[in-house]
């Protein structure tokens, strides 16, 4: 007995010979929709759940803020700020909806902060496009 297992581990023998599985690392499967998650904002210790969700790189959070907001400003300022600098560091975009939304974008999508022409022109003109 103790002989097959000194030559296991001196590499000859039976045991040395036997086949064994190679894995991927690199060829991880992902899901590669986008999600769009919705999230409240009811203290300063679910920004964490948040931020976790956006390193993953594949979610767009629509954040509703008005609870910590009427609840304490304060910490709803170091909240948006602190989502604010993991935006920036992951590349991705942030932008204010109202009062009481924050939409956080990974890098592959963009927040177009204008309003376009074609929708101005539209509500100016009683919805008649021409």
């Amino acid at each position: 007995m103790f002989n097959k297992l000194k030559k296991a581990l001196s590499g000859k023998g039976e045991a040395a010979t036997e086949d064994y599985l190679e894995i991927d690392l690199d060829k991880e499967e992902k899901d590669s929709k986008v999600l769009v998650k919705l999230f409240v904002l009811k203290k300063y210790d679910d920004v964490n759940v948040i931020l976790n969700v956006l390193r993953e790189g594949f979610t767009i959070a629509i954040i509703d803020i008005k609870v910590l907001k009427q609840k304490d400003p304060i910490e709803l300022k170091r909240a948006v700020s602190k989502i604010k600098k993991t935006a920036d560091a992951l590349e991705g975009n942030i932008a204010g909806f109202g009062e009481n939304l924050l939409i956080v974008t990974p890098p592959f999508a963009h927040i177009q902060r204008d309003v376009s022409n074609a929708t101005s022109e539209a509500t100016t003109k009683g919805n008649k496009f021409e």
